[in-house]
């Protein structure tokens, strides 16, 4: 009697392909696109001034082609090589993020009303988004290393979705779907795996992570602590503060008077590194001029009218 065809191995491969991923049993998947979102902000900063921030949105599996075609003439898809995986995956960057991204590297303080231009990406964009998805491989590299290391080699990048197929059109794979936010304005990037690479992975994605939730050290928490609290800080009260003129500047002699508008209830600001702190109440003790600290200015404002003189 023959015995069956294939090893175990192959149909136990071919039986989990074929009933999909539980994606909710592999939280290790979301620790790993958590820390792609801290170490792409992280790789950005060196390119543009103005703060990167990216968000991870979530996940869903589902046809590769079906996902390509969300994503038609209005995006740039990356193709990376995994050697260790013996595969590829894709990044892609929607018009919304390149654009904000260009206006980003160029210096743009968000004033201009948002790009909305449905024509085809320029060569300075597509170079552009080429750099980009460099600083995405390496933070891949780094975020997948805690299941399974492999370096992402950046082959080629496409802006037609037809073009930019690393398996057919049918084959099933995990999307994960994250948001980047610059300028006050936002765009997308998506990241697809194949099925057959997230599959190896199971098991190690299946785990939870328990080293980031360990107890720190107390005695280097304490250092740290006293460490910090002996920084010096320079601070500052600023009694009135007024506009003057080039021309009133110019005019000023030695010995001249410049009259203050402040009386003994108006309240002093106290700052650091340039920042506001705290209202206070200037007074005297033991021959010294004292501040008395009232309350704590909110960092998004510096008070009301009121409270502020000159």
């Amino acid at each position: 009697m023959d015995g069956p065809t294939g090893n175990a191995a192959d149909i136990r491969a071919r039986l989990i392909e074929a009933g999909g991923l539980s994606l909710d049993r592999m939280p290790m998947l979301n620790v790993v696109f958590d820390r792609l979102t801290s170490g792409c902000s992280d790789n950005l900063k060196p390119l543009v001034a103005s703060p990167v921030y990216f968000t991870f949105n979530g996940f869903a599996s589902g046809r590769f082609g079906e996902m390509l075609d969300a994503y038609e003439n209005n995006a740039v898809a990356g193709i990376f090589h995994a050697p260790e995986w013996d595969s590829h995956i894709l990044v892609g960057l929607d018009r919304d993020f390149l654009f904000t991204m260009v206006e980003a590297l160029f210096g743009s303080d968000g004033g201009e009303p948002p790009v909305e231009d449905e024509r085809a990406f320029s060569s300075l964009e597509i170079r552009l988004a080429q750099t980009i998805l460099e600083q995405v491989g390496r933070a891949l590299e780094s975020s997948f290393s805690l299941v399974s290391a492999t370096p992402f080699r950046l082959e080629r990048t496409e802006t037609r979705m037809e073009f930019a197929v690393i398996g057919g059109r049918n084959n099933k794979a995990v999307e994960a779907k994250f948001t980047i936010q610059a300028l006050n304005r936002g765009g997308e990037m998506f990241l697809i795996l194949p099925q057959s690479v997230i599959n190896p992975m199971r098991p190690a994605l299946s785990k939870v992570l328990t080293g980031d939730t360990a107890a720190r050290d107390p005695k280097w928490t304490q250092q740290i602590a006293a460490e910090v609290q002996k920084a010096e800080v320079t601070l500052r009260a600023v009694l009135e503060e007024r506009l003057l003129t080039l021309g009133e500047i110019a005019d000023l002699k030695v010995g001249q008077i410049i009259g203050l508008d402040a009386t003994p209830s108006t309240r002093v600001k106290l700052e650091g590194n340039d920042r506001p702190l705290f209202w206070c109440h200037m007074g005297q003790a033991q021959g010294s001029y004292v501040l008395r600290v009232d309350e704590a200015i909110a960092q998004d404002k510096e008070g009301t009218p009121d409270d502020t003189v000159g």
